[in-house]
């Protein structure tokens, strides 16, 4: 459920051109003049609320969700759709389904600005253009392709034009008011020509998690940019006409490139579709395993967590590994896989989060406490730059051994799909033995929704360590909404490999019993 923050100043922004010319107009961020006023006034936007009300007024697509704890208020729909929008809203509907491989694809170029004095970042192309959309949709269209460009280049207006650049592929997440998450995959490189010229970023928005089948239809748009814009335009057609595969499934997409032919491209999705938005190698690349079980314990508890890195990619993979390892829980809270620079000052909210930082902002978040900073570059001195000093001590102990002993089955050359069963598994075992027992406790009624007994639930847990660790998990949002999942719809959630895990473990049991007679 998303929620938005109160506001507590209603300062007027007419004018950020000086700062950003495609930043959206936010409330409270700059004086009437047009020009910046500080963005980390905390005197002026109410204290650290202040913070996360500045994203929600940018656009409404990164709302922040928020622990019914905090006491704060669901949004209401402003506008109804209208009817002028039924065309549109049917093939959003289609989409939506699967059968478009994404929204659309925007190229984001870096322009001198009117004195030329720095760099800012335009949307140069656009496909497809959206046409027939009401006035509502139009503005939130506006908002959304506005949001993408300072995504795409999180640095600000700090760009000199380059002779060389290393190509670079990220994600990050768009969340709709109504919790409907949209993503963004976005690769940066240098265009062809000659001479110092500045990157440009191709970004693909789409409903699909599946960042390694969007890296490879990233090469193929790469290969055909460096011919001609317009050899980009046929092939993106034939992709979104394309039938999004299933699971394990491969699609072909024909497509024409001069002097080469035709060209059959076949893009297959994993057979584990929950994973196939993650890559754990760069996770345990970046951490060893006992510092992965300290952020995950971190968490898993709903924490603040930033992550520091001078690499983009990085950033991004690492925050979708670590939200991944909290299967099949989902964190609810802001997820922010690469801050932009002027954004900042959302480390200060005191709400949970997951953020990803550059390192040259390092100073702008090691002012605080009360949260984890992870380090995740190669010449870093130590990893946890800040902590609060008992994530050792969150995990029962005898089930840690038994993460790390999971882990430690890891096989050097493993494939993407190898490493991520082995440590999806682990964790998912984690969750089977703390939680797995909770169907039992959802107490049903004929002709009503079940009611989860909480208190007997966690008293049933034989362990001291463990159950104390469960009663401070069953206080998270994550753990909440799930069972509420499982309070209203007890047969889909029944589905599944964490519930075939949890079918396997109780049989294993009863093995075990019989066999002690």
């Amino acid at each position: 459920m998303s929620q938005t923050i109160p506001r507590t100043n209603r300062t007027a922004v007419t004018n950020i051109r000086s700062r950003w010319s495609e930043q959206p107009k936010v409330s409270s961020n700059f004086i009437s003049d047009g020009k910046p006023n500080a963005i980390a006034s905390r005197e002026n936007d109410g204290g650290p609320q202040g913070v996360l009300k500045r994203l929600s007024v940018m656009w409404p697509s990164m709302p922040f969700r928020k622990d019914k704890r905090d006491g704060v208020k669901e949004p209401e729909l402003l506008e109804p759709p209208c009817p002028a929008a039924a065309a549109d809203t049917s093939r959003q509907q289609r989409y939506a389904s699967g059968q478009y491989f994404f929204e659309y694809l925007v190229v984001v170029s870096l322009k001198k600005t009117k004195d030329s004095s720095s760099y800012e970042p335009q949307i140069t192309y656009q496909f497809p253009k959206r046409d027939g959309m009401a006035k509502y949709q139009k503005e939130e269209e506006e908002k959304t392709l506005k949001a993408i460009t300072l995504f795409c280049f999180p640095e600000g207006i700090s760009w000199a034009p380059l002779t060389e650049y290393h190509s670079e592929t990220f994600s990050f997440v768009l969340t709709e008011i109504d919790g409907s998450r949209r993503n963004g995959y976005c690769r940066r490189l240098l265009p062809g020509g000659k001479g110092a010229r500045p990157p440009e970023a191709y970004c693909i928005i789409s409903s699909l998690a599946c960042f390694g089948l969007f890296s490879k239809i990233f090469d193929e748009v790469e290969k055909r940019r460096q011919i001609s814009m317009a050899m980009i335009y046929p092939f993106m057609q034939k992709l979104r006409e394309a039938p999004f595969p299933a699971p394990g499934n491969t699609v072909e997409i024909k497509s024409f490139i001069p002097e080469s032919g035709t060209e059959i491209i076949r893009l297959t999705r994993p057979f584990d579709s929950w994973l196939e938005h993650v890559n754990f190698a760069t996770l345990f690349s970046c951490l060893t395993d006992e510092e992965v079980l300290l952020v995950f314990a971190a968490a898993v508890l709903e924490r603040r967590i930033i992550f520091i890195a001078d690499e983009l990619g990085t950033l991004s993979q690492v925050i979708h590994a670590v939200a991944a390892l909290l299967y099949p829980f989902t964190w609810q809270h802001t997820l922010i896989s690469i801050v932009p620079e002027i954004l900042i000052d959302v480390v200060m909210a005191p709400t949970p989060y997951l953020l990803g930082v550059q390192k040259r902002l390092l100073d702008e978040v090691t002012d605080q406490s009360d949260l984890l900073v992870v380090d995740l570059s190669e010449n870093k001195k130590k990893t946890f730059i800040i902590s609060i000093g008992d994530e050792g001590a969150i995990l029962p102990p005898k089930l840690k051994t038994e993460l790390l002993e999971a882990l430690s089955h890891r096989k050097k050359g493993s494939t993407v799909e190898e490493l991520n069963r082995v440590v999806s598994e682990a964790f998912l075992q984690f969750f089977v033995k703390t939680v797995g027992h909770y169907a039992s406790y959802v107490k049903r009624r004929s002709g009503e929704g079940g009611v989860f007994e909480k208190r007997s639930f966690y008293k049933a847990i034989e362990s001291k360590t463990t159950r104390h660790f469960v009663k401070k998990f069953i206080q998270t949002q994550m753990f909440d909404l799930f069972i509420q999942e499982a309070e209203q719809h007890p047969e889909q959630q029944q589905q599944g490999i964490f519930h075939k895990m949890i079918r396997d473990n109780h049989e294993k049991k009863k093995g075990d019993k019989t066999n002690k007679h």
